[in-house]
């Protein structure tokens, strides 16, 4: 099973949505950067359950603890582990689940491929596992922060049929993005998307949608040809974090509309460093970053997990009705925002640290 992400800063994640908590080591990361269990924790806070109406009620308060790396709070340049306890697993609502792969769930290609599976939750397949990738990306973001003053932003654009309308969000920060629980920065849409999703709630049913992402003072020169280009290191990112569907950048699908006179994004002089006028590339050309802002959108499906009933059939073949117990997202978009965002980080420090390396190899040869 591939738990590891990253090639300098890379990251591994252990645990289990109903067992004793879940975990992540981050290796690869410099010493001497200010890190505290709070710089963690306020991403944390931002993905964990309970938040609102409109998210799951499991109770838990997701506490980070750092096990190591940090002294005096400054990292040592050893791998930093982080552990988040869980405290509110009720395993029991899965009891009557064993012998039923549920609907776009991950139980029976989990048990097909391994020949067993956790019989509560999902397991890996959870998305309480992506505790450990927001723990990572938040230890990321204060690295790419400190060395370039890199700066992330994710938003929810669209729920269900829903989109925000266009508007200028060059200038929009996370405060703009929480003032509102859907986490949607335009006011008017974010109460409608919020009215969407509770009465999804109510019927025992679930609604999917895209979250925006914009990427602020990205270095030009980041990513790697062929294999590694950024917005591919992007596109496994996010297609890696649970329910996500589709990834796009830039001009994205739309760009298929549009004729190469109107898609190429002329250069200009910005300062003592060029440019370009338009942004269709989405700050990415040949893989690589070109100094302007990062924009990509990523679309999450439907929470799989529903209250309303279900014709399926057992691991029996044998057809049956299924009502799924437990407490569970009607939308995960909200929580998904520091997912989106912690995934973002990694992938940038990554390849700041890869870049760096390789100036400073260019730099001796010189």
């Amino acid at each position: 099973m591939s738990s590891s992400f990253g090639q300098i800063l890379k990251v591994t994640t252990f645990g289990e949505s109903h067992g004793k908590g879940i975990g992540v080591v981050v290796d690869g990361y410099p010493a001497g950067i200010s890190l505290k269990a709070d710089d963690i924790q306020a991403q944390l806070d931002r993905r964990r359950p309970g938040q609102s109406s409109l998210t799951t009620d499991r109770g838990e308060a997701d506490r980070v603890t750092i096990l190591s790396g940090v002294e005096h709070g400054r990292t040592l340049g050893i791998p930093i582990a982080l552990f988040v306890a869980n405290k509110d697993q009720r395993p029991g609502d899965y009891q009557s689940l064993r012998e039923v792969p549920r609907p776009s769930h991950a139980d029976y290609t989990y048990q097909v491929k391994y020949g067993t599976r956790s019989s509560s939750g999902g397991g890996r397949a959870s998305a309480r596992e992506t505790i450990a990738r927001v723990a990572a990306g938040a230890v990321a973001e204060k690295m790419i922060r400190h060395i370039a003053g890199m700066d992330i932003v994710a938003w929810v654009s669209s729920v269900g049929p829903l989109d925000v309308p266009a508007f200028d969000w060059t200038q929009v920060s996370r405060a703009d993005v929480d003032r509102h629980p859907v986490r949607c920065p335009h006011a008017e849409t974010a109460d409608a998307m919020a009215g969407m999703i509770l009465e999804a709630k109510d019927q025992g049913n679930s609604l999917g949608g895209i979250i925006t992402c914009v990427c602020r003072n990205i270095p030009a020169g980041l990513g790697e040809p062929v294999f590694d280009k950024m917005e591919a290191l992007l596109a496994h990112a996010m297609l890696s974090i649970p329910a996500t569907k589709g990834f796009e950048i830039g001009s994205g699908f739309g760009g298929t509309r549009m004729r190469g006179s109107e898609h190429n994004d002329p250069f200009i002089r910005k300062g003592d460093r060029l440019g370009t006028e338009t942004n269709n590339s989405g700050g990415v050309q040949g893989g690589i970053t070109n100094g302007e802002p990062v924009v990509f959108r990523v679309a999450f499906k439907p929470v799989a997990t529903i209250g309303l009933e279900q014709h399926t059939v057992g691991f029996d073949g044998k057809a049956t009705v299924l009502k799924a117990k437990g407490r569970h997202d009607p939308c995960v978009l909200p929580r998904a925002v520091p997912i989106v965002e912690g995934m973002t980080a990694l992938v940038l420090g990554d390849m700041l640290l890869l870049q760096k390396m390789r100036e400073t190899a260019q730099d001796a040869i010189r």
